[in-house]
C-alpha cells in the first residue's frame, strides 16, 4: 500500500530546500556559500624551515614540516619550493616555554606540565613582493603528563604543540582571504 504525502509536509521540504539556496551568497564575505573560502589566485606555498632562537633544538624543522602537512591536508594549494612557488611562508620560533599546570598535593611533584610555542610569520605574494599575512607573538600550547605513572617525555607535548600551532597557522593563512 502506497502512502500519500500531504500536502503541507511537501510544502515544507520545498520551503526548507529553497532557503538554503537563497540564504547562500556567492561572496563567501557576505554569509554562507558554495564557493571556496580562499582565493583562487594562490596555488603554490613555499615553506621556509622556520629559525629558531630556542634553545629547544629540532622544533623549527618539524613546524615547518607540521605546517606543509596541514597545508596539504586542508587546502588546495599546493606545497612548492622557493624558486617555483607563487607564495613563500617564512617565519621564526621565538619562545619555548614549560609551565607546570598542577602538581601532587603530597609530593608536591609536577603531575602536567604545558607547552607553550610562540612564533613570527609572514606570508608574501613571490610575485608582487606584497605581504598576505604577517603575524608577531603567534602563540600555542599543549599538554603532557610527565608524573611517575605515565612517565610522558617532554616530546609528546612538544609533538602536539606543534601540531596545534601548525593548524591555527594554517588557519592564519585561509582566513586572509
Amino acid at each position: 500500500m502506497r502512502r500519500m504525502t500531504s500536502w503541507p509536509t511537501v510544502l515544507a521540504i520545498t520551503l526548507t530546500a529553497m532557503s538554503g539556496v537563497v540564504g547562500c551568497a556567492s561572496d563567501p564575505r557576505e554569509g554562507y556559500s558554495f564557493s571556496s573560502g580562499h582565493g583562487d589566485t594562490v596555488r603554490t606555498v613555499a615553506i621556509e624551515v622556520f629559525d629558531n632562537e630556542t634553545f629547544s633544538t629540532g622544533l623549527e624543522a618539524q613546524l615547518s614540516e607540521a605546517v606543509a602537512r596541514e597545508i596539504m591536508r586542508t587546502t588546495r594549494w599546493r606545497v612548492a619550493s622557493t624558486r617555483n612557488a607563487e607564495t613563500i611562508l617564512s617565519g621564526r620560533l621565538t619562545a619555548s616555554e614549560l609551565r607546570p599546570l598542577s602538581s601532587d598535593q603530597q609530593t608536591g611533584l609536577v603531575q602536567e606540565l604545558g607547552v607553550r610555542l610562540t612564533v613570527d610569520f609572514d606570508w608574501m605574494d613571490n610575485r608582487s613582493g606584497k605581504t598576505l599575512v604577517s603575524r608577531r607573538s603567534f602563540t600555542a600550547m599543549d599538554t603532557f603528563v610527565p608524573a611517575i605513572r605515565t612517565g610522558e617525555r617532554i616530546e609528546i607535548g612538544q609533538a602536539s604543540t606543534i601540531d596545534a600551532l601548525a593548524k591555527a597557522i594554517v588557519a592564519e593563512l585561509r582566513s586572509s582571504w
